[in-house]
This record gives structure tokens, sequence and C-alpha cells, in this order.
């Protein structure tokens, strides 16, 4: 039987700090979702690829685009740029960056288990 859980980010579970910006992690019954603020200038391969220690994030993502705009780049060579009322399934292998000066709120379905997490032992973290 499913129970009643409130939850907010307010209050997150955990918070993981990088540079230019942060990931508020709640970990709602089975799920672990995100909040991820990423500040102009922030990009995954400058900012989180150290933490994660992978050429290009592994994590695969669902998100919804809550504020500012974030350029993403597959490993395939597609591109484009996700908006405010978008939502993106990202597989793994891609790089993000924020688009202009605007600070980028991303609420992430899936994907923030072990995003910009340091990797435990010879694991390495999703990205």
């Amino acid at each position: 039987m499913q129970t009643v859980e409130h939850e907010s980010f307010g209050s997150p579970t955990e918070i993981r700090e990088f540079p230019h910006g942060h990931a508020e992690i709640l970990n709602v019954g089975d799920a672990t979702i995100g909040r991820l603020v990423l500040e102009p200038g922030w990009r995954w391969s400058n900012d989180v690829k150290p933490i994660a220690g992978t050429e290009s994030c592994l994590a695969p993502h669902f998100q919804y685009h809550v504020q500012g705009r974030l350029g993403i780049r597959m490993d395939d060579g597609e591109e484009f740029i996700a908006g405010p009322g978008d939502v993106t399934s990202l597989p793994e292998g891609h790089d993000a960056w924020v688009v202009g000066d605007e600070q980028v709120i991303v609420v992430d379905w899936f994907g923030a288990t072990d995003w910009a997490k340091e990797p435990a032992g010879n694991v390495a973290a999703h990205a």
C-alpha cells in the first residue's frame, strides 16, 4: 500500500555543491528527485566532469525546465537549447551549459540519484 509523503525543496534531503551551482536532492518514497540550480557560466564539462570522472554525462535524465536556457549537446553531435516549460528526456552521453545571463532551474525526475556525487570507491559516479 502506498503511503502519503510530503517533502519540499525548501529543506532537501541533500545539497550537492559544485562550481557555478548546486543540486538539491529529495528522496520521496522510492524516488530521488533533483532540482538543479545552475548559474551563468556553468557547464557540465567544466564544473561536474571533475566530480564524475567521465568524459561526458552518463546519467540519463527526464527533466522539466523551470527557468533559464540550457544548451545540450549529445555525444552523437545533436545539439539543442531547452527553456522554460520544456521537458527533456536525455540518454547517457551529453554535455550541457547555461545559455545567457539567467540562472537555470531544472527539476530532474530521473537521473539525480548519483548526479554530481563523488564516486564511491572505484565506481564512477553518474554524471
